[in-house]
């Protein structure tokens, strides 16, 4: 059956590390939010304009992402399932589009968080970087991170970020 995987866990937890396996584990369309956003050249310089832009991509995306689940095509996100509205617009997806999910969960100290949020600064990847993320961001967007609750009644597999 289709599904759709999606990740939970803070910035610099690994998340893009692990959706890249996830995607070719179970050869699936993998949607890298980090990628979308330098791709259509948003301006993030702070966290509002991070939610602005991000909001506006799972829209245009949702149709599509609906569509491969429908057609048989398992998906991967790479996209923060790190609030309960992320999460509520992701079960939208795969629920309207009848398909299987699975919340992969990184657990991950902060301070491994940050040292490789200071690397990545330093090493701006390719098509992942679209600006410095200071620990003053990590810490202003950490405090909006909820972790999944059995309540939501979703399937989950846990990680250990130290071991991605």
């Amino acid at each position: 059956m289709m599904t759709l995987h999606f990740i939970c866990g803070k910035a610099g937890s690994g998340k893009t590390t692990l959706a890249r396996k996830l995607a070719a584990q179970h050869a699936a369309a993998l949607f890298c939010e980090d990628e979308w956003l330098t791709l259509l050249d948003a301006k993030i310089a702070n966290v509002a304009d991070y939610i602005h832009h991000a909001r506006r991509l799972r829209t245009a995306l949702t149709p599509h992402l609906r569509q491969l689940l429908e057609l048989k095509t398992s998906v991967v996100l790479d996209f923060g399932g790190n609030t309960l509205k992320d999460r509520a617009w992701t079960r939208s997806v795969f629920e309207s589009a009848g398909a299987d999910h699975m919340l992969h969960v990184i657990a991950a100290p902060d301070e491994l968080c940050k040292a490789r949020i200071r690397l990545r600064n330093q090493t701006k990847p390719a098509g992942l970087y679209y600006g410095p993320v200071t620990e003053n961001d990590f810490d202003a967007v950490t405090c909006f991170f909820v972790p999944p609750s059995d309540a939501e009644n979703f399937q989950i597999t846990h990680y250990d970020a130290a071991t991605l």
